[in-house]
């Protein structure tokens, strides 16, 4: 399997191609007048809740019991750390004690939600997606697990934009892009 190399062109391509997958373009509007329009604080339990369970019905998380993961996030008052786009905040969301869950993902697309453009998402086509490219052109050293711990995520989604000249495109972008990629190389067998 050979996927061709990230650049402008490529990037371009799959900007264009979201835009023709319905079904996602609507329900990121749906999920962007949820969390910008509708409730965007999290100051109140049913407005998280809320923003909770839509999010794993959208992205399929499978977070079978979502009222303990919004209690948590209710319980942080997070408002003023989304603002200033403190990325520590995804790891402290991420393990829900009263589950014994870790639900990284999940906190990603939750904080990404209220602040696009500072919080990547990370899932298992990104992931997959940054290993293909490290092993093929090593633009950044790190280890599999580095990839669930957000700052260095976070790092290493910045190595790649910045080593294949990606910086006009902003984290929602580069985030479309990648997940298309990993989904087209590495899509799930069920």
């Amino acid at each position: 399997m050979i996927i061709l190399k990230p650049c402008k062109e490529e990037v371009e391509k799959y900007l264009i191609k979201w835009n023709t997958l319905e079904n996602y373009v609507l329900q990121e509007k749906s999920l962007d007048k949820l969390f910008f329009d509708i409730i965007p604080e999290n100051n109140e339990i049913e407005d998280v809740l809320i923003k909770c369970s839509t999010l794993n019905d959208f992205y399929s998380t499978n977070i079978f019991s979502i009222f303990p993961v919004a209690k948590k996030i209710y319980n942080l008052n997070i408002d003023e750390r989304l603002k200033k786009g403190d990325l520590t905040l995804v790891n402290d969301i991420t393990y829900v004690e009263e589950l014994n869950k870790h639900f990284y993902s999940f906190a990603t697309k939750y904080c990404s939600h209220h602040n696009p453009h500072v919080y990547p998402i990370y899932d298992s086509y990104v992931d997959k997606i940054l290993r293909y490219f490290r092993k093929e052109d090593n633009f950044c050293k790190f280890k599999n697990d580095d990839l669930k711990n957000y700052l260095k995520f976070n790092e290493i989604l910045q190595s790649f934009i910045e080593f294949y000249n990606l910086k006009e495109y902003n984290i929602k972008q580069i985030d479309k892009y990648l997940w298309q990629l990993g989904k087209k190389y590495f899509k799930k067998k069920y």
